[in-house]
């Protein structure tokens, strides 16, 4: 029996709360994880590939089989089991089982490689796509991170879900504050985005953004700088003329803090010549601002193209901007000459 929209979606935002329940659990043991495994980045390593699993398992056994783009896949934890090396498997494990109980090791590992599919290679037209956990260093600073789930269907991104477990439905708190319930952001291509709680139940309200309507422009940029230009990003604004205060904060939450008015605008301006924008870095993010009101493209103007794989092959980086500031931000950096054809 196919499946439909109200289905995909259901199992989407049950997949993505459980993803961030466990990355809670993770970030709860912080210091306890990293002295057991003697790494400092081995929790956000436990927590993408627990997230990925438990975002796997859930939406198989609510949809059935599927395909999905994950940015994990299970080779090095089998590889540590093989040879006995490190406690991170078992780990895992462990994370995964506070929401997946009766999970076992094989079980957790098939899951985190479902995540391999290769929509070229396998000649894929819908298939999901999922990043574990955007923004690791948001993630290990006890910061802002996300659970970013999308749907691609024919090129086209037609579902996210994003979890951001740390960023608070109050609009004027401090980003650099955990809070203790989180944010879901779920959204249809053409149906709008609905904002809720990060738990399971939780009551959720439509979020549309209005036009920016002038004054100094809020950009929301990474707290890690070499995501993109800062300096290009300075003289767009610069050129605009109305620069105004950054907006500071990691992951894909970004694209939601633009869709909630909090900035007006998120730039992924090019770093290096040839540099790909991945897919699941953008594609929930990215239907989210549009379907709350902002517009979103690539530098250039051009929509962001899904139907190349992995990567935003046709696309050189991303403006997210509301909409009356969009064109401008575009039209200045056309102007400035920031990543023109050689």
């Amino acid at each position: 029996m196919p499946i439909n929209a109200a289905e995909r979606l259901g199992a989407a935002k049950a997949a993505v709360l459980d993803a961030a329940a466990v990355c809670r659990g993770v970030q709860a043991q912080l210091e306890t994880m990293r002295s057991m495994l003697k790494d400092d980045r081995s929790p956000v390593t436990v927590a993408d590939f627990a997230a990925q699993a438990v975002v796997a398992h859930g939406l198989r056994e609510a949809l059935g089989p599927i395909r999905m783009v994950g940015e994990e896949d299970a080779h090095e934890l089998r590889a540590m089991l093989a040879d006995g090396r490190s406690k991170l498997p078992e780990a895992v494990l462990a994370a995964v089982r506070g929401v997946w109980s009766e999970a076992t090791m094989e079980a957790v590992l098939d899951a985190i490689d479902v995540g391999n599919a290769e929509p070229e290679r396998d000649s894929l037209t819908s298939y999901w796509t999922l990043d574990p956990i955007d923004g690791t260093k948001g993630f290990i600073r006890g910061q802002q991170y996300a659970v970013s789930l999308g749907y691609i269907q024919e090129g086209v991104v037609i579902l996210g879900a994003l979890a951001c477990p740390n960023l608070s439905l109050d609009h004027a708190a401090s980003f650099d504050e955990p809070d203790a319930a989180g944010s879901l952001y779920c959204a249809e291509q053409g149906a709008g985005v609905r904002e809720s709680a990060c738990v399971a139940g939780a009551e959720e309200r439509p979020l549309i953004r209005e036009p920016w309507g002038g004054g100094p422009i809020r950009v929301c940029a990474s707290v890690e700088k070499a995501h993109t230009n800062v300096s290009d990003t300075d003289r767009v604004m610069d050129r605009i003329g109305q620069p105004g205060e950054p907006v500071r904060l990691d992951s894909q939450a970004k694209y939601a803090v633009v869709a909630r008015g909090q900035a007006d605008a998120y730039l992924r301006l090019p770093t290096k010549k040839g540099y790909v924008e991945r897919i699941w870095d953008h594609a929930a993010g990215s239907l989210i601002a549009a379907e709350a009101g902002a517009a979103v493209s690539d530098i250039h103007g051009t929509t962001l193209d899904f139907a190349r794989g992995k990567g935003l092959e046709a696309n050189s980086g991303v403006v997210c901007a509301a909409d009356g500031l969009h064109e401008r931000v575009v039209a200045a950096i056309a102007d400035l000459g920031i990543n023109a054809p050689d």
